[in-house]
């Protein structure tokens, strides 16, 4: 197999600007896509396309908040507009929300999880399916959690917003698979984003604990999920479809 097998592809990334997202654009530019890299922050959006550039990949940054729906069609538009068409997407776009039990969880923060990690990746599939149909074809990786297979206690709205992520990409990929457009999921354990670590950041003890109950006995790093992501993209997951595949460390064994 080719070193580059994504070799003249077009790879939409959400959230692109940092953590798993980045890392995820700077492994399919590497494997040979052009990349548009999309964040709400347009400074980590652009340092990514940087370091693209650098590797000698080819990337645009788009910006978009993906929980308003215009804004999910303009990034769309915009990067079938500018590459001519749309092969793959990842949509990693997601925040983590309020640490709390159910009945104290705010609800500014419950309908701002909601809206970005749920209702988010749903107006993404919508624009991206309509493209992949008219191309005959696509994949379709979303980003969830293991808080999308099992509870995250103190994170109700993380949790069931990841667990309907699984939901959309399991019901999508029944509904497109003979159009030939793979719709996957992945589920990522705990991983060295800045996210996971302003989490940890000083608080030793909540780190072991966190770390004692992953048989690996040491968190995930982003490159490893985007790893996952590009075989999920692969032809060499060609009958993969509908799934959510753990990558925790045995976690979940």
């Amino acid at each position: 197999m080719s070193n580059q097998p994504f070799t003249g592809k077009i790879a939409l990334i959400t959230g692109a600007g940092s953590g798993i997202g980045r890392a995820t654009a700077l492994a399919f530019a590497a494997a040979g896509a052009s990349v548009v890299v999309s964040d709400v922050v347009e400074t980590g959006g652009q340092e990514t396309v940087g370091l693209v550039s650098e590797a000698g990949g080819e990337a645009l940054f788009i910006g978009a908040d993906v929980s308003q729906p215009d804004e999910v069609a303009a990034l769309v538009a915009e990067s079938v507009r500018h590459f001519g068409r749309l092969d793959v997407a990842v949509n990693n776009a997601g925040i983590g929300g309020a640490w709390a039990r159910t009945v104290d969880y705010p609800l500014d923060d419950w309908a701002r999880v909601i809206a970005v990690n749920l209702s988010g990746v749903f107006y993404c599939m919508q624009q991206e399916l309509r493209q992949m149909l008219a191309q005959n074809g696509g994949a379709i990786v979303n980003v969830a959690s293991i808080a999308g297979q099992r509870a995250l206690a103190n994170a109700p709205a993380y949790t069931a917003s990841k667990h309907g992520v699984i939901g959309l990409t399991r019901t999508a990929a029944q509904e497109y698979a003979r159009q030939k457009i793979r719709v996957n999921a992945v589920c990522p354990v705990f991983t060295r984003t800045p996210l996971f670590q302003g989490m940890i950041e000083g608080n030793d003890q909540l780190a072991e604990r966190l770390v004692q109950n992953i048989p690996a006995r040491r968190f995930g790093e982003p490159e490893e999920v985007a790893d996952a992501i590009l075989w999920l993209c692969s032809e060499g997951a060609g009958f993969v479809t509908g799934q959510a595949l753990n990558v925790d460390g045995g976690l979940t064994a």
